[in-house]
Parts: structure tokens; C-alpha cells; sequence
């Protein structure tokens, strides 16, 4: 009995070590991370560090972080990162976001996105570039502001990353989002029409992505993972009246341009292009040109409110067949 109990108590001291081992190093690291950035002129401070979860985890709360990146110009400030890890491997990290909203910055806009304490799942492989083998961020209401206005919400969020085990550099991306719907200020600038749905009945994304690296620390420290190939298996908004579905492969070069086909299906698609005219993104002149050749093509289903067709992108122009619509989008991660 008296050697169980040593045997007990050496154990408790060996875990207990262990535990005050991974958590200092774990402080540490995030330290000398932020130190890092600092040295190639990145903003990155807290207002102070905090450890717990002994004993069967490892636990470090950021109080107060702000990142910026002067090279990208993205920045990201919140009132509190929670960082937590089994002890049994630290690679399988958990992180809690803050119950109020975060502050995001870009060249283009600066929003507020509250989560409302949602949870991102990691699994990272084993070495020193710690490759994400997989992400699973899921909340419950959430939505995304500029101001005091809101652009957009949904009732919950589920996106899944998963890292193809035959190659590092590719990834299966998973995206739904329970009753999306635009907010106020969005729905006044688009002009939507005040009888159409407040909400989605579905919104999802499900592709398949190569980028030119895999996604790993080097993501955040040096620069982006930039996508080479998108296979885009499923992308389906249903609004109303309107229903959306896009599915196809593009190929982008080192430019973000694509080459590539998509064929795209688009139920009732004069409501869309009556949005479009009202929010002033379609001139009346092109408005009516557009209406009259996509009448044509739908025309050729059977269905005059049914569109299929396929959109071609080669050298920087989207076309339709041989008829140039407009220019291709950049397709770059900042």
C-alpha cells in the first residue's frame, strides 16, 4: 500500500512538472511571437498574459490583443483570446473568441464581426512549421458591422478546413450559415424590395482549394498561402423567389487571374438583375442589353425565369460562349 502511494505522489509531482513545464513554454512562446512581429514592424501587443487549465490542460488567455501588419494592412484587435490544449499533446489547440465584437481592418473597409464566444477547433501536425491538418470553427449568431450598421448574420456558422492527406498543399473547405440574411444598411443600399424574404433558406459552399504553400505559422508571420485552383463542388444561396447554384474549376496564376469554367444555374434571374439596376451597379443601357441576351440563353432551356449557362474566364475577361461580360476578378489573399 505504501509503495502505491509513493508511487501516486511521484506521479503527481511528474505531472505537475510537466504541466508548469508546457504552460511556461506555452507563455513564453507567445511572448517571443509577439516580440518577432514587433521586430519586423507588425503592431502586436497585449494588455497581459494569463495561464491556467492545470491539470489536464494548458490554458493562456491574451488579454487585450492587437495585430496589424503594415506589409498587408490587415489588423485585428479584441478584448480577450482564450488558447487551450490537452497536456497530452498541445498540437490539438481550441480557440475561444471573445463574447463581444472583434475589430477587423483591411485597405478596404474596417468592420466589427461579433461571434458571439464561438470556438475554433485546430489540429496541427507535429514539427516546426505546425501545418494545419485541420479547422473547425463553429458559433451560434453571429453577425458583421461597419459602424453602428449591420452588413450581414446568420443564426449560427459552421466552417470546416480539412487538409487533403495526399496533398499537404490542398484543402476541402465546408461552409453553411442557418437563416444569413443581409442587415439593414446593406438591404437599403442594394435597395432590396421591402416584401422580399428577411433571410436565406440556404446558403453553403463546399470546394475544394490548392494553394501554392499549406497553411502553417508562416501563414501569419510571412505571408499568405495564395490559391492556384479552386473546385468549387457547390455553391447554392436560395433567396425568395431566387435560387443561385454555381459549381465548376478555376485555375489562378501567380496574378490572382483565373482561367477556368463555371456553369452557373440561377432560377428567376431578372430579380437579380433588378437589384442589381436599383443599387446602381447595372446602367439601364447595359441592364437591358443583359436582359435581352440572357433571355436568349434562357430561352434555349425551355424556361424563360430558368438560366443555365457557363462562364468562361480566360486571359482577364469572363465571357458567356464568345460574348465578353466583363473583367475576370483577382482572386489574392491578402
Amino acid at each position: 500500500m505504501r509503495r502505491l502511494i509513493w508511487l501516486g505522489i511521484f506521479l503527481a509531482v511528474i505531472w505537475t512538472a510537466w504541466w508548469a513545464g508546457g504552460s511556461w513554454m506555452m507563455q513564453r512562446g507567445a511572448q517571443q511571437w509577439l516580440q518577432d512581429r514587433r521586430a519586423e514592424g507588425w503592431q502586436a501587443d497585449v494588455a497581459g498574459l494569463r495561464s491556467g487549465g492545470f491539470p489536464n490542460r494548458f490554458a493562456l488567455t491574451l488579454r487585450g490583443p492587437a495585430l496589424a501588419d503594415p506589409e498587408t494592412g490587415v489588423a485585428f484587435r479584441a478584448s480577450d483570446l482564450n488558447i487551450i490544449a490537452p497536456v497530452y499533446w498541445p498540437g490539438y489547440v481550441s480557440l475561444r473568441l471573445p463574447d463581444d465584437p472583434i475589430s477587423l481592418a483591411t485597405p478596404l473597409m474596417k468592420t466589427q464581426l461579433d461571434l458571439g464566444g464561438a470556438t475554433a477547433d485546430l489540429r496541427l501536425r507535429p514539427g516546426p512549421r505546425l501545418e494545419l491538418e485541420a479547422m473547425a470553427l463553429r458559433g451560434g449568431a453571429w453577425a458583421l458591422g461597419a459602424g453602428a450598421k449591420t452588413l450581414l448574420a446568420a443564426n449560427d456558422l459552421e466552417i470546416a478546413m480539412v487538409q487533403h492527406a495526399d496533398a499537404a498543399q490542398s484543402y476541402r473547405f465546408d461552409l453553411g450559415a442557418d437563416q444569413f440574411r443581409l442587415g439593414p444598411a446593406l438591404r437599403q443600399a442594394l435597395r432590396v424590395p421591402g416584401d422580399w424574404p428577411v433571410q436565406f433558406d440556404r446558403f453553403a459552399v463546399q470546394a475544394d482549394v490548392r494553394f501554392d504553400q499549406p497553411w502553417d505559422r508562416f501563414a501569419i508571420e510571412r505571408r499568405r498561402p495564395q490559391p492556384r485552383q479552386i473546385s468549387l463542388g457547390l455553391a447554392q444561396a436560395t433567396w425568395g423567389d431566387l435560387n443561385l447554384r454555381l459549381a465548376g474549376t478555376l485555375t489562378i496564376d501567380a496574378a490572382g487571374i483565373p482561367t477556368g469554367k463555371l456553369s452557373v444555374q440561377a432560377q428567376n434571374w431578372r430579380e437579380i438583375l433588378d437589384l442589381a439596376q436599383a443599387a446602381g451597379l447595372l446602367p439601364g443601357a447595359l441592364r437591358r442589353q443583359a436582359d435581352d441576351s440572357l433571355s436568349a440563353l434562357a430561352g434555349l432551356s425551355g424556361n424563360p425565369n430558368s438560366l443555365d449557362i457557363q462562364l468562361n474566364f480566360a486571359g482577364g475577361i469572363v465571357a458567356v460562349g464568345f460574348i465578353p461580360i466583363g473583367s475576370a476578378p483577382r482572386i489574392v489573399i491578402r
